[in-house]
């Protein structure tokens, strides 16, 4: 069983449901399964098969998902990309991804164009209307970019009824991620049928995912943890998105209220932005019996904070792409461990290992591995890098963690984020967690600097709420926190770069202090 035929199947059940709300519309099960094989057979009418690699330049809209499910459906294998990335960053992925066709927003026609010249080996491209204005954008486009370009309600309404008949393996790769990465281009991650399947099917067991469900999509679908817990999960359970095109304080509440919300989920910077929201009513989330958080670590007094203004239990999870994502959640029928990614799901084991690979004794730090029916098959083209990551069955993750005697992880921070004063190990996470704390303190993040005297000294960016001066606020940590752990450095700052997840850059972090030296 595959996603695809799980969603057909819940088509055939109940036809009428409604499966997603978009812009205060609703779509049916029905209607939604008509517009993935309408558009699967026209997929597969402009020459693209099984094998072939479909790019998804799109963002939260229903596009996404019948192109998603369009591609899968005929075996093809979609590459979810970020449709506001560079022309450089897509232009990489492209052509590293030896990309047939090309499905994206309107506003990226600029990039179609140019694309004809940069992009031999596309053959097809399809633009979503999203804008009142696009017809007049189409009919300017010169008659050989018409050629290669149609419109997505054309390729809906004039195809063919029926799609044909595809084998598909549960190995086939079904998606293809690019991970963003720390250093060099991005890998793409190949996920197969199984384990994006397993992976949503695990998740909806292990959260109780429901039926009468309405979950708040307003996580990025092209990212793979919108993409299992706010997508899949709930389509294959029959459930109801409440999709949101992009993240919006306001229209989180707006929605939650309107539509009678059960299921959240977002990552830290989503929930700190909720809480800090000064117009936000916690009776909006009333009937929210399940937030997830994910994508990074959750400050802890963020946690306590959100909980206590919005009475509302967050569950921390755990995942990277190369997992299909999730691996670990606080679990919802036993104990939740505030800073704990909580324990294995089902059918996944993670274990915390030494540099040998050896399994390290309980509350000792060492590398988080995993294995699964959900862990990808391999990097695409880089046999080198997928049999580094992947040893004897298990996913080397890079991050660093410990296990309590209950089975609850912690990720203590990023292998290569760690930091090391005078040969002093000093985790990111820890010093974050304590300048959180400080009620002035709306985020914080902590990198490495290099020092003369110590190797390394800890640099600490903060944005605060009112003015304060920043060694009241070395002071404060130096109360918490060994002396060689107090950030040397501490500047305040409007705003942390952030990717388009929420998920703090800390590479841009150290981007910046490059350029001081």
């Amino acid at each position: 069983m595959n996603l695809v035929e799980h969603v057909r199947q819940q088509a055939l059940k109940q036809p009428e449901k409604t499966a997603y709300y978009f812009m205060d519309k609703a779509t049916s099960y029905g209607e939604l399964e008509q517009s993935i094989g309408r558009f699967a057979s026209s997929l597969q009418h402009m020459g693209i098969g099984k094998g072939d690699h479909v790019a998804l330049l799109l963002g939260n809209t229903p596009h996404f998902i019948i192109s998603l499910y369009a591609t899968m459906r005929i075996g093809a294998t979609a590459i979810p990309i970020n449709p506001i990335y560079t022309p450089d960053e897509i232009s990489y992925i492209i052509k590293n991804g030896d990309v047939k066709a090309v499905i994206a927003l309107d506003m990226l026609l600029p990039l179609v164009e140019l694309g004809m010249k940069a992009f031999p080996d596309v053959k097809t491209y399809i633009v979503c209307e999203t804008t009142s204005d696009i017809g007049e954008k189409y009919a300017a486009l010169s008659d050989a970019v018409r050629e290669k370009t149609k419109l997505f309600m054309q390729v809906l309404q004039q195809a063919p009824s029926v799609a044909e008949p595809v084998a598909i393996h549960e190995d086939d790769t079904a998606v293809i991620l690019y991970t963003s990465g720390t250093t060099g281009h991005p890998k793409g991650a190949m996920l197969t049928h199984k384990n994006l399947y397993s992976n949503a099917r695990d998740v909806g067991k292990y959260l109780d995912i429901r039926t009468t469900d309405r979950a708040i999509t307003t996580l990025p679908m092209f990212h793979v943890f919108a993409l299992t817990v706010v997508v899949n999960a709930p389509l294959i359970k029959g459930a109801t998105l409440l999709i949101i095109p992009r993240f919006s304080p306001g229209e989180v509440f707006k929605i939650a209220s309107d539509y009678k919300a059960t299921v959240f989920a977002g990552v830290p910077t989503m929930y700190n932005f909720l809480y800090q929201f000064e117009e936000g009513d916690p009776k909006a989330f009333e009937t929210v019996r399940l937030a997830v958080s994910g994508g990074a670590s959750l400050p802890v007094s963020l946690l306590h904070n959100f909980e206590e203004k919005f009475n509302v239990r967050v569950s921390e999870g755990y995942g990277l792409s190369e997992a299909s994502p999730v691996t670990c959640f606080n679990p919802l029928d036993r104990e939740r461990k505030a800073g704990s990614i909580g324990q294995s799901i089902s059918n996944v084991e993670n274990k915390v290992v030494d540099e040998n690979g050896e399994e390290v004794p309980v509350g000792e730090v060492g590398e988080l591995i995993v294995r699964g029916p959900n862990v990808m098959k391999g990097y695409y083209k880089l046999p080198e890098e997928t049999a580094n990551a992947i040893r004897d069955g298990w996913l080397y993750t890079g991050d660093l963690a410990r296990k309590d005697e209950d089975g609850y992880f912690y990720i203590v921070d990023r292998k290569k984020d760690m930091i090391i004063v005078g040969g002093y190990n000093v985790y990111p996470r820890e010093v974050e967690e304590i300048l959180y704390a400080h009620p002035n303190v709306v985020e914080a993040a902590v990198i490495g600097a290099p020092d003369p005297d110590f190797g390394e000294a800890v640099h600490a960016y903060v944005v605060l709420k009112e003015p304060m001066d920043t060694t009241a606020l070395q002071a404060y940590c130096a109360e918490h926190i060994v002396k060689y752990k107090v950030p040397k450095v501490i500047e305040i700052i409007d705003e942390l770069p952030k990717n388009t997840t929420g998920k703090i850059l800390r590479r841009s972090l150290k981007e910046i202090i490059q350029t001081y030296s």
